[in-house]
């Protein structure tokens, strides 16, 4: 289908805040330009369907984007080499940001450092075992890891310096802080200086709650946002994940939200008994994708195709199951997936990007196939009579 240019450049706007919900002009320009265009609309329609705010000013735009499960530990910040961040660096990060809103309009990673120090040594810090000394170069590495994914954000902006000569303790690198992207980082419904829960878990959760609507159309207005999040940000709603109230609502209304979201995006609706995929045809609006080339992409399909043939499988089976189909693809696949506990680490990070796009369910012991599995299963080849009669 062939789109008309309004339409074209209103769902590349809006692809550009789901990517990327920060973007500033000077690392985003293109998709930045873009958005400043379509503003009103974004706004009007982002409100609307999702209640989520979208504030922009000259050098920058931010998509307050509020997460439907804030206990979902499968899509992590990822650092320069796509390693996982751990609890030390999230610590680190909001010890940065911090530090940052006090400090002067420029500040060196040397600077940055010592303040940290200073931060970590707090006796409320301590007693909840942070611990942060500089004395190794992993806490260094960690540090570099926090600095440089600020200034992807557009948080820093390097005036001199590399991060790679602090590493080796031969050099300092000078940022200027950017106070407006600074300012729009946190996406809460509410100071976190305000939230008086116990658990983390439940200081999250009230960081996040949001107003209870007291009239059934607030509720259903409610309702819809809260379900066009999830289509928009979930790989798979699954209606057993509802509860009985939105999996009513969206069973009966999902014609018209995947139809809104179409709209908006261009994602396609995959509507199954099981639930619902937003489906993206350009392969964007993803930080898992699937298939992916090389080893780990390749595992990780096979993986997939052998889970779609059953419910579940327990861990030794699949590390057997890999064993195998590393002796066979042994030529194409890196060095070293033969040697003895290398299956361990393949099915780990195929674990870990099935159970990221909700295709898996697992623990310690069992995995378990979810209904979404199935596209990736192989059937028996059919051949139809008109196929035949057309080779003759």
């Amino acid at each position: 289908m062939i789109l008309d240019e309004e339409t074209a450049q209103r769902r590349a706007a809006m692809r550009a805040l789901l990517a990327k919900p920060l973007l500033t002009a000077e690392h985003d320009a293109d998709a930045f330009v873009t958005v400043r265009r379509q503003l009103r609309y974004l706004r009007e329609w982002l409100t609307r369907e999702t209640g989520w705010r979208l504030q922009a000013d000259p050098e920058s735009a931010r998509l307050f984007v509020t997460t439907p499960n804030t206990t979902d530990p499968t899509h992590p910040a990822r650092g320069r080499s796509n390693e996982p961040f751990g609890r030390r660096r999230y610590v680190l990060l909001c010890l940065a940001l911090a530090v940052l809103e006090r400090a002067d309009a420029q500040t060196t990673l040397g600077t940055l450092a010592d303040q940290l120090l200073d931060v970590a040594a707090e006796p409320e810090l301590t007693a909840a075992g942070v611990e942060f000394t500089m004395d190794n170069r992993a806490e260094r590495s960690d540090l570099v890891a926090i600095v440089r994914t600020l200034l992807e954000w557009g948080v820093l902006a390097k005036v001199a310096g590399d991060e790679d000569a602090y590493l080796s303790a031969s050099g300092d690198v000078l940022y200027d802080i950017q106070r407006p992207v600074l300012a729009a980082l946190l996406t809460g419904n509410r100071g976190p200086s305000t939230v008086t829960a116990g658990s983390f878990e439940e200081r999250l959760a009230e960081l996040t709650a949001e107003p209870v609507p007291d009239t059934d159309d607030l509720r259903n207005q409610a309702m819809r946002r809260r379900l066009t999040r999830r289509l928009l940000l979930d790989p798979v709603v699954y209606y057993a994940e509802l509860d009985p109230a939105e999996r009513a609502y969206l069973l009966s209304q999902r014609q018209a939200i995947t139809r809104r979201i179409h709209e908006a995006t261009g994602l396609w609706p995959e509507m199954r008994a099981e639930g619902i995929a937003m489906v993206d045809p350009d392969d964007q609006l993803t930080d898992v994708r699937m298939p992916e080339q090389r080893t780990d992409g390749h595992v990780t399909l096979l993986v997939a195709e052998y889970l779609a043939a059953r419910k579940e499988a327990t861990v030794d089976e699949l590390h057997e199951f890999v064993r195998r189909a590393a002796r066979e693809h042994t030529a194409y696949w890196r060095k070293g997936v033969t040697d003895p506990g290398a299956e361990k680490q393949l099915l780990a990070v195929a674990l870990e990007k099935l159970t990221a796009l909700r295709l898996v369910d697992a623990d310690s012991q069992r995995v378990f196939s979810l209904a979404a599995i199935g596209r990736f299963a192989i059937g028996e080849p059919t051949i139809r009579a008109s196929e035949v009669l057309e080779s003759r």
